[in-house]
């Protein structure tokens, strides 16, 4: 099992206790490899290491794990966003920079895939949980802010819906990764965002 993250757990940025963030990670692990039908209490417990019960003990239903967990997810990849987009406001406008520094998060997502496999199935889940969905969209709109943040400190045209649709379109490159041949994986990766990351910087910039 890699090693869990350190990053910022939830939406709330609510603090974890060191057993519900071991039961948590262990959930997105269980999801990743046997799909959301997968994820049980019992199958937490058993992937944590910990006595039959632990989870129940801290998230007593399925829609109460389901829930911790999506908070879990996406807040994690909230952490790592916000932690780029420091890092990329001081490329002052460097596109091979910003490119690299992209590179970098994207190939380790695709590299430690359970977190991108867990947010797939969470987000198939959340088209018929309002609940779930609410969740995801507040990460996401965290990071359309975020690319939307980018364009405008670089005087490039921007809007949200631009912002969605290059949110979208880095959600596209990370699942088609995902089904690349492992050694195929980084030269995607890097073509794919440059030509994103290209139209990002806008036309002065490139």
């Amino acid at each position: 099992m890699p090693t869990t993250r350190t990053a910022s757990p939830t939406t709330t940025d609510a603090p974890l206790s060191p057993r519900r963030r071991q039961l948590l990670d262990a959930g997105l692990h269980v999801v990743a490899d046997e799909g959301l039908r997968g994820l049980t209490h019992r199958a937490v417990d058993r992937r944590a290491g910990l006595p039959q019960g632990s989870c129940s003990a801290y998230l007593r239903t399925r829609k109460a794990l389901v829930s911790a967990l999506t908070e879990y997810v996406a807040g994690t990849l909230a952490a790592d966003v916000d932690a780029l987009a420091v890092d990329l406001q001081q490329c002052d406008g460097a596109a091979e920079r910003a490119i690299e520094l992209t590179l970098r998060l994207f190939q380790r997502w695709v590299d430690e895939r359970e977190l991108l496999l867990a947010k797939l199935e969470l987000s198939l889940e959340a088209s018929r949980d309002p609940d779930l969905a609410a969740l995801l969209a507040a990460w996401r709109a965290r990071l359309v802010d975020v690319v939307d943040g980018i364009m405008a400190a670089r005087d490039t045209e921007h809007s949200t819906e631009r912002a969605e649709a290059l949110v979208s379109s880095f959600d596209g490159i990370l699942f088609a990764a995902l089904l690349k041949p492992a050694r195929g994986r980084a030269a995607f990766l890097a073509r794919s965002l440059e030509l994103l990351m290209r139209s990002l910087a806008g036309p002065g910039d490139a």
